[in-house]
Parts: structure tokens; sequence; C-alpha cells
């Protein structure tokens, strides 16, 4: 084994201190100042020659001869730079594993001239003289901070020497987190989420609808009647047309959950408008309260004129003209009248009536369509569509029908004195037709007035009047529908005969009747034969 030289102390520390700059210069920390240039001055270098940049030379000047000596340097042996291996590409990066820094053998150092060799166990010595180094945490191993050997070594990817910034320090490795498992989503999972929110925020909203939990106490009240017989949906219709409440659907729902379905009562009830589904159930499942009422009577054969008046008197409030123009409760169109009709007449069924007081005649109006639309729904009008005749004109003969019969009997014989007349294409000639038109319903009716060209005067007008003349009774529709089969053209009132009219088939006949009529006229003064005591 080729012995090594002997070198001296200081050339080691010389050594020794050589190795920490150049490692605090790779690790970028300040570098300890060198003992020969802290101690001496270096020479100046000659002139003519320029001679490259050495380390001084640990060694000691003779302390009497001061001339400075010639530094030698230790110049260090070019690291030559080692060949990575290259390594595939791993499918899923794994955390980096470092092992620690496997033992570097010893530099060899380069023998100055002139300098003894050393002896192999001075080199032990000064391993075990030199400073220990600081312990540092674990990284990957930085080939360029520790002394390598001469030649090359073969490392792997992990072993790599991580590259340096231009300030020194050297750059991490990017640190690869795998995604842990599970925490991929997958597209279905998103819409089922979205679904079951979707579902959450719709159950939300219809329980909301359902209870109203922040529902106020209602708005204006108004006045709603419960008819007998509703189902629990028709109530919620009812409630839901008037405003009462928002929903006839919940209304009906919250009823059958709170099983009161079955104890809803009818009658005239104040609620308010858009009430919560409890408070109307809390209302309409207790008896109505008594309230006052007044009856009131309408008598058959009176016209609209003569009903205002009546109400007046009464001190009924609102116009009852106003009243009876027209109305959202009947269509009278639907029943053949014409499209720009410009009363009631006709539809207001007589009747007696229990209107809550105060009576308005609004509330009187309502009651008398409704009551009207009932009793013509009864009404058969099989022989008056075989006559081609509609729904309005059969009403419009009733109502002549109500002013000139005034029993029983003659209802029918009447009726049918009016359809023989229209089949034979004759005028009606009948004298309510007059008063309607002229006005005059208590005097006798005077010759100018039978020639009055209003178009209710059947005297010079063909065919039935325009409009109904006043507010016939279900007995008088019923005649009217169903006349008597007679050839009868004439009738005249019968003297004494407490409202009996006599009837012909003839002219000749009815003019013996209008002289025996004209006579008990004239022998009770002038005054009307038809009733005597």
């Amino acid at each position: 084994m080729k012995a090594r030289p002997t070198r001296s102390a200081e050339e080691r520390e010389a050594a020794r201190l050589e190795r920490e700059r150049r490692r605090a210069a790779r690790q970028g920390r300040p570098m300890p100042p060198s003992p020969a240039s802290a101690e001496r001055t270096p020479p100046k270098p000659e002139p003519t020659e320029p001679e490259p940049e050495l380390e001084p030379k640990s060694l000691q000047p003779d302390p009497l001869e001061p001339e400075p000596l010639e530094p030698k340097f230790l110049q260090p042996e070019p690291l030559e730079p080692e060949p990575v291996e290259p390594e595939l590409e791993q499918p899923v990066p794994q955390p980096l594993q470092f092992a620690a820094a496997a033992a570097t053998e010893a530099e060899p150092e380069a023998s100055l001239p002139g300098l003894a060799p050393e002896p192999e166990e001075d080199e032990a010595a000064h391993l075990i003289d030199s400073e220990p180094e600081e312990e540092e945490p674990l990284h990957p191993v930085d080939s360029e901070s520790e002394e390598s050997p001469a030649g090359t070594k073969r490392v792997s990817g992990l072993e790599r020497t991580p590259s340096r910034r231009p300030g020194g320090t050297a750059r991490r490795p990017p640190r690869l987190r795998p995604r842990p498992r599970g925490s991929r989503i997958s597209r279905g999972g998103r819409s089922l989420a979205l679904v079951a929110i979707v579902l959450a925020v719709a159950v939300i909203w219809f329980l909301a609808q359902l209870f109203q939990p922040f529902h106020g106490a209602g708005g204006a009240r108004v006045r709603v009647v419960i008819p007998r017989h509703l189902t629990s949906s028709q109530i919620g219709d009812l409630l839901a047309r008037d405003g009462v409440v928002s929903s006839s659907f919940f209304f009906e729902l919250r009823a059958t959950l709170a099983a009161e379905r079955g104890s809803l009562r009818s009658g005239t009830y104040n609620l308010q408008r858009d009430m919560s589904y409890g408070a109307a159930l809390t209302i309409l499942t207790r008896a109505p309260p008594a309230a006052r009422v007044s009856e009131l009577t309408i008598t058959e054969g009176q016209t609209r004129q003569q009903t205002d008046a009546i109400l007046r008197r009464q001190g009924i409030r609102g116009s009852y003209l106003a009243a009876t123009r027209s109305s959202r409760l009947l269509r009278p169109v639907a029943l053949g009248a014409p499209p720009r009709l410009s009363s009631l007449e006709g539809f207001l069924f007589p009747s007696t009536y229990q209107l809550r007081d105060p009576i308005t005649a609004r509330a009187l109006v309502d009651d008398q369509l409704t009551a009207f639309k009932r009793a013509f729904a009864g009404v058969d009008l099989t022989f008056a569509r075989r006559q081609h005749l509609t729904p309005y004109e059969v009403l419009t003969i009733a109502s002549v029908i109500q002013g000139e019969a005034r029993t029983g009997r003659d209802r029918a014989l009447v009726s049918s004195v009016i359809f023989n007349r229209l089949r034979a294409k004759m005028r009606l000639q009948l004298d309510d037709t007059v008063r309607y038109a002229t006005g005059n319903r208590t005097t006798p009716i005077t010759v100018s007035q039978l020639a009055s060209r209003s178009p209710w005067n059947t005297y010079t007008h063909s065919g039935l009047p325009p409009t109904p003349i006043d507010s016939p009774g279900l007995a008088s529709i019923q005649a009217a529908a169903h006349p008597a089969s007679t050839g009868y053209l004439f009738f005249v009132v019968k003297p004494c005969g407490n409202g009996e009219h006599a009837f012909a088939s003839s002219y000749a006949q009815f003019l013996t009747l209008q002289s025996h009529y004209n006579l008990a006229r004239a022998r009770r003064g002038g005054r009307s034969p038809e009733f005597c005591r």
C-alpha cells in the first residue's frame, strides 16, 4: 500500500477551513475567514507574471525572517457531474422517502511540493480532531453538500440533486398530494344531490302553503252565505271565489287533515278576505251567529218601477232600478234575450224573502235572480221548442198571462188564446201591454192610449212585446209553457166574475160578450163590473 505524504497540523487545519468555506458557499451561509488571510498580509504579485490565485499555504513563517513567503494554495479537484439514470414515470406519485447520507470517502488531496508524506494514523487523528457537523433533518441527500469521492456514482431519481436558485437556496421538489380515495363525486351523485335539494325546497313550500305559519289575520270583512248540502270542496270553491282563502285545494286538504270535512256548517258568516285556512275552518265549524232578518214580499205581476216605489216607501237602502239593470248572477243572452238588454224585467222572481238587516236593494235583487234560476230550471219547455219559441219568449208570454189572468183556471186559457192568435198571425191586442207602454195602471184605457206607437203596444204591433212586461210567478210560467188546447181567439172580463174571463172562438161571440160587459159597467156608473159584492 502506497504511503500518503505526512502533513503538519497547520496544513490539516487549513484544509479543514477550506472545506468549511466551500461548504458554506454551496449552502449560502457566510464563509469563515481564512486563517492565512487573517494573520498575514498576502504577498504582492510580481508585475511581470500574473499567477493564478491560489489559496495560501498554511505554513507558519519564520519569526526571524519577516519577509513574506509565497503562499501556496490547495487546488481542489474539480467535481465531475454525476450522471443521473432516468427513471420511468410512476402512475401515482408516492411520498418521497429519503435515506440518510452514506459515509463518504475521504477526498484525496493533492500533495504540496516540499511536504513530507503524512502517516496514515495522522489521518485518523485528523478525523477525530475535526469539529462535529450539525445534524440536519431528513431531506433528499445533497450530493454537493458532502465531499464526494473521485469517480462516478450512479444515483436513483429519489436521490437526485435538487436544482438551486440564483440566490443559492435549493429549490424544493414539488410535493404531489395524492387525492384521497372516495373524493371524486360522480355525475350521478351530483344529480341526485340536486334532485334532493329541489324536493326539499318543494316540500318546504308545500308545508308553508298548507299550514301558513306566517299568515296574517286577514283583510276587509266579507259576508258569505254557505248554502245547505254543500261538500267541503264546494265550500272551498265558494270561499276562494269570494277571496276568503287563496286556494280551495289547500282548504279542502286542511279540512281533511283536521277531520273537519263533515263538520262544516251552512248559514251566513262574516269572514275576512285572505284568511288562513285554520281560521276559516274554526269559524265555519261553529254555528253561525243569529242575525236580525226581515221578511220582504214581492207580489206577482209588479213592474220594476212599481217595486222600486214600494221599497223607497219602506226605507230600503239603494236604488232598485239601478240594481236591476244587470247582474253578474244572470246572463239573459243565454236564454235568448237580445244582446243589449236594458233591464232584468221578467227575471225578478216574485216571492217572500228573508233578508238580513239592514236590507239593501242589491241583496234583494240577488235573491230574486237566484230564486228565478232555481224555479225556471224546473219548467219543461218541450212544447215551446216545438213552436220555435225561445225561453225568453216563453217568459214574455208568461208576463202577459200574469197581467191578464186573475185565476188559476184562466191562465191556461189565456195562454191558449195567445198561442192561437200568434199561429193565426193576428195581433194580440191585450190591454196590459198598453198599460205597460203608457204607464197607466189604474184608470180605464183611453182611445189615444190604444193608438200608442210604443213597441210594447200589441194593438199597433204584431207579435210579442220586445221584453216581459212584469214579474211573472211560477204558475204563469207553467201556463206559458203548457197552454190549454182550445180554439179561443178572444176573451172578455166576465161581469161580477171576481176576476174570471169569458172566452169566444169567433169575432161575433166576442162582440156579444163585449156588449154584456159594457152594459154591466154602465149600470155601475162607469166602474169596472169585474168584482161584485
